[in-house]
């Protein structure tokens, strides 16, 4: 079988869990500080702080944003629901805009038309591995004074014009075990702003500045030093297993016939967390099964919008239309682009969709 996703832990990760088993310091310690950072450094960026997930990294940039009850924020819908729903838990309205069909980020061209005078943040997701137009977005901003938050949950590395994703705004990335880089499970945020590195602290420790003095209401969103080691074990092989996504990649754009591979428009670096072609012509469920068949693994990333959503539904109504989103509902489809695929594994996968897709 040809899995989707196989994360890669070696020696190097058991060896960095059983030091920190030894040393007894479990919880938000030395491993966690390093981590923190190793990954600020690796972004670019002042400040990095560690959390328990990639939705509490957004859950709490929300707050040290001070975004709450009424606040508005520009969002996409069409990525995993942690980003609409993180929005929710302070409080907020996630307003959606359509994507650009080609990157399946959102088009930054229908920003403006969804500013209102609620509107405190845009909320940008770079998908698959691509980041947004982030020239755009931050030119917007600072025009409407908006907070910028990225979602940088499926883009460790990636870059737009040579900056790293997680360096434009304040950023949120999670390290889920299928992600290309893990800590099991973790998250973390990216900013250059004191202040919001302050209380992004503060709130993630139970509002606390001195032990057992509680300043704010906080929540338990700290991360443990045994995931802190295996992040840092990853964070030492991201960018061999980034240039091996995208070495998959590019043999998938040179042989994958009928379909539409991924966009990369000039000045972007792609770093593949999904490689998700579009097959048209209502294809795309027989084509899965039949990859299934042949112990291909893939997956649909994302079957329903956010907006199309059931309590999205009841909470906002069904009169929301998002034409290229619904349009890439149903025509996406994720192929195994992991590091630890095999030449024969690229050449099995290409070859059987091209026989699918020829009517073979």
């Amino acid at each position: 079988m040809i899995n989707m996703a196989k994360p890669i832990i070696g020696d190097e990760e058991k060896k960095a869990v059983l030091e920190v088993l030894d040393s007894g310091i479990l919880a938000q310690g030395p491993r966690v500080a390093a981590f923190e950072e190793g990954f600020a450094r690796m972004c670019g960026v002042k400040h990095a702080i560690a959390t328990s997930s990639g939705t509490t990294a957004l859950h709490l940039a929300l707050l040290a944003h001070g975004i709450g009850e009424g606040d508005e924020v520009i969002t996409s819908p069409f990525t995993f629901i942690a980003s609409a729903n993180s929005v929710l838990y302070v409080g907020g309205t996630p307003v959606f805009v359509d994507i650009d069909p080609r990157t399946f980020n959102m088009d930054v061209s229908k920003i403006e038309a969804a500013i209102t005078p609620h509107t405190k943040a845009i909320l940008p997701v770079h998908l698959y591995g691509l980041t947004c137009d982030m020239d755009a977005i931050m030119v917007i901003a600072k025009k409407h004074n908006l907070a910028v938050i990225e979602d940088a949950c499926q883009s460790h590395a990636a870059e737009f014009k040579g900056k790293r994703a997680g360096s434009f705004g304040t950023g949120t990335f999670s390290f889920y075990p299928t992600k290309n880089m893990t800590s099991a499970e973790g998250g973390m945020i990216t900013t250059d702003d004191d202040a919001i590195a302050e209380e992004c602290k503060v709130i993630r420790n139970h509002g606390m500045r001195r032990r057992y003095y509680h300043d704010e209401l906080g929540y338990n969103f700290r991360m443990t030093d045994v995931h802190a080691a295996i992040g840092n074990a990853q964070l030492g092989k991201l960018d061999t297993h980034n240039a091996k996504r995208a070495q998959n990649a590019a043999f998938y754009d040179s042989h994958l016939k009928g379909v539409t591979t991924p966009f990369v428009p000039e000045g972007y670096k792609h770093v593949y967390h999904q490689y998700t072609i579009r097959v048209p012509g209502g294809k795309r469920d027989a084509l899965r099964e039949y990859l299934k068949e042949r112990e291909i693994g893939t997956e649909v990333y994302y079957p329903v919008p956010i907006h199309e959503q059931g309590f999205y539904m009841e909470m906002f109504g069904s009169h929301q239309v998002f034409p290229a989103t619904e349009a890439a509902a149903l025509e996406v489809l994720s192929i195994p682009v992991h590091p630890s695929l095999s030449q024969a594994d690229l050449e099995k996968v290409a070859n059987t969709i091209n026989k699918f897709m020829a009517g073979k």
